[in-house]
């Protein structure tokens, strides 16, 4: 008789608690057992060898392991990288033995701890976009891009027309828009700095008219501090970022205004960003790019409910970059702050399907749609109307959720 072994391929804890439940499993024990089930290998950057090797003992001493330089048998102290195989309660053991150990392990274990739950998390706190909130994980929210510039990459530049910005910012509200991103530079690759003065006169008057109008948060696509608070004056709720936050006073303006961010991680600048981009282990710098900028934001007094994290899809990064990304997009889960995507129309793209910009309308629901099912909770689209039918399908999938429900 067969017994009609399969793997089971399931994506989150409430398909785990299902699937425990519908073999009859005890309530009292689901939870136990699931955590079981959980198999999570994590990376760590930076362990110095003592510290690895006691990982090592530790994690063998608890049934996982601990993947270490070869030099750590050597007795070698460098500093370097980890990869921790366990489950989530394996984890939770591994945190209690590492309290008292040497070698900074007791931090190692609150960290382990801390990636899992937020990459396991099914829900995050509402975003607050001075005063406004927005929800996070419970559908994909829908960034529509309104471009106030005259060289936009995809040939949607609305120059300095408020008229025509206003008329494009209904459209995507009718059609399910959450957030007006407003942009006065272009930050295709090879494009220059505009004034400070230039950028002002494009984007305030839009910003001012959208939030007048409209119950969809309005966002700022700026880099430069004195744009991001004159925007949030005119009633801008949200600052994106693409320098994620490095300009000298960003992160005071951010702090000061009390609105959200995205923070955005870019090899580079737009002019020279795409002038052979090279990364040695592409995730872990992105990672630690993010990890980074958002430790700078929250000890700069911008609160962690105000973040978001963007990976920079075609942002000093090649193809493959870009692919490989969008494929691991889930890992930066464990950043525990909500995940922005904006793969909308990009060359990237156009490259693999030989498409120019005005025919990657399909490519760029594909893209959308992966990237929702790794973890994106907001994509930043030119086609509002159409992505929004992408997200909900998607979100029907992935996240249980039928839009008449």
């Amino acid at each position: 008789m067969s017994h009609r072994a399969r793997v089971l391929d399931l994506q989150g804890c409430e398909e785990l608690r299902a699937e425990m439940a519908a073999v009859g499993v005890h309530s009292a024990a689901v939870e136990h057992m699931a955590a079981k089930a959980r198999f999570r290998p994590v990376r760590f950057e930076g362990v110095e060898g003592r510290a690895a090797a006691l990982l090592k003992q530790e994690m063998l001493a608890l049934g996982g392991d601990c993947a270490v330089h070869r030099g750590v048998a050597e007795f070698d102290r460098a500093p370097r990288a980890v990869v921790l195989l366990g489950d989530t309660r394996t984890y939770r053991r591994l945190a209690e033995r590492l309290a008292k150990q040497p070698f900074g392990l007791e931090q190692i274990g609150r960290e382990v701890l801390a990636a899992v739950e937020a990459f396991d998390a099914d829900e995050l706190g509402p975003l607050d976009c001075a005063g406004r909130a927005l929800p996070l994980r419970e559908r994909t929210l829908i960034m529509g891009i309104l471009n106030v510039t005259q060289g936009s990459f995809s040939g949607d530049g609305l120059a300095d027309d408020v008229e025509a910005a206003i008329d494009q910012a209904r459209q995507f509200v009718e059609a399910g828009a959450d957030i007006l991103d407003v942009g006065g530079e272009s930050t295709r690759p090879g494009s220059d700095a505009v004034p400070l003065e230039e950028e002002l006169e494009r984007v305030l008057p839009v910003v001012e008219a959208l939030a007048a109008e409209f119950d969809a948060v309005v966002s700022i696509d700026t880099s430069k501090p004195e744009v991001a608070r004159l925007a949030v004056a005119a009633g801008a709720g949200m600052v994106n970022d693409v320098y994620g936050l490095r300009a000298d006073g960003m992160i005071e303006a951010v702090a000061d205004t009390g609105a959200a961010a995205c923070i955005m991680h870019m090899q580079g600048e737009p002019r020279t960003m795409q002038q052979h981009p090279h990364y040695d282990d592409l995730m872990s710098e992105i990672h630690g790019f993010l990890a980074g900028r958002v430790e700078a934001a929250v000890a700069g007094g911008v609160r962690r409910r105000r973040l978001l994290v963007d990976p920079g899809f075609g942002f000093g990064k090649t193809v493959a970059h870009n692919l490989e990304m969008l494929r691991r997009l889930r890992e930066l889960r464990s950043l525990g702050l909500g995940l922005v995507i904006g793969t909308s129309r990009k060359s990237t793209i156009g490259t693999v399907l030989g498409l120019p910009v005005e025919e990657r309308l399909l490519g760029t629901a594909a893209t959308c749609a992966i990237a929702i099912a790794n973890g994106a909770d907001v994509i930043r689209v030119h086609d509002v109307a159409q992505m929004v039918q992408v997200a909900r399908m998607t979100d029907a999938v992935v996240r249980g959720r039928r839009g008449e429900t």
